[in-house]
């Protein structure tokens, strides 16, 4: 006697009986959420502890070499870090609302809201490089061998009732160096958000399954505010250094 056959639905085939986006390896979508949210602040938890060793170290620095620290961080404009804050500030919101638009699966507009996140990323590098590294740069005010603290590599800076020359070249460097430390650390960060963001962008725009989960941008969302949340501290212990 011939035996019938009959196709798999989506969900048999996917082998739990539910909701087609659930992993094998978990039971219901709520654990499936739970250990994405356990994972993500697992590694945060680990980047608070790295960027907290260097906060550390500059505090204990800064306490030693209180008046020498608030004279050399008149070599950062605060004008720059200003915009480079608010520009922070704005992807924060807008990492916010691709999160709200993702739970509600429109994902043409997570799409508008992550493009308008790397704008900020990018222009927040551009700055970031161009106008606040470079001019250092070119100035031998880079730490390292070529480091040059003299008249001729300060002349941009030195204003009316400014002690730098007095400054020791070692105490210079040494807050230099934490300020490129910490800021380059930070600017690598702000580039994998920005490759990581793409990657999102190119998945909701295929709409795959990645996608269909809204816990995915979550999760992006809360490695976006943590970058910019380090540059929230970053931002006045070195560019508002008060006298």
């Amino acid at each position: 006697m011939a035996t019938s056959t009959k196709s798999s639905s989506p969900v048999e085939q996917h082998g739990h009986g539910h909701d087609p986006l659930l992993h094998h390896q978990f039971e219901d979508m709520h654990q499936q959420t739970e250990s994405y949210l356990v994972g993500m602040w697992s590694f945060l938890v680990t980047e608070i502890m790295f960027f907290g060793a260097l906060f550390i170290m500059y505090s204990i620095y800064r306490w030693k070499y209180s008046h020498e620290f608030w004279e050399v961080h008149n070599l950062l404009d605060w004008k720059l870090g200003g915009i480079n804050t608010f520009i922070l500030l704005l992807s924060s919101f807008s990492m916010a609302m691709g999160v709200h638009y993702a739970t509600l699966k429109k994902h043409a507009l997570v799409n508008r809201c992550l493009a308008f996140t790397v704008l900020c990323a990018c222009a927040f590098l551009v700055i970031k490089l161009g106008w606040e590294w470079w001019p250092k740069w070119e100035h031998n005010l880079f730490p390292g061998p070529g480091f040059e603290w003299n008249e001729h590599s300060l002349e941009k800076y030195i204003k009316p009732g400014s002690d730098l020359l007095s400054v020791s070249p070692n105490i210079a460097q040494l807050f230099l160096s934490l300020y490129f430390a910490m800021t380059g650390l930070h600017g690598i960060h702000v580039l994998v958000g920005i490759l990581v963001l793409v990657g999102l962008m190119v998945l909701h725009k295929k709409q795959t399954p990645s996608a269909q989960d809204y816990v995915n941008t979550e999760m992006v969302g809360l490695y976006w505010h943590f970058v910019d949340l380090v540059w929230i501290f970053l931002y006045p212990l070195f560019y508002l250094i008060p006298k």
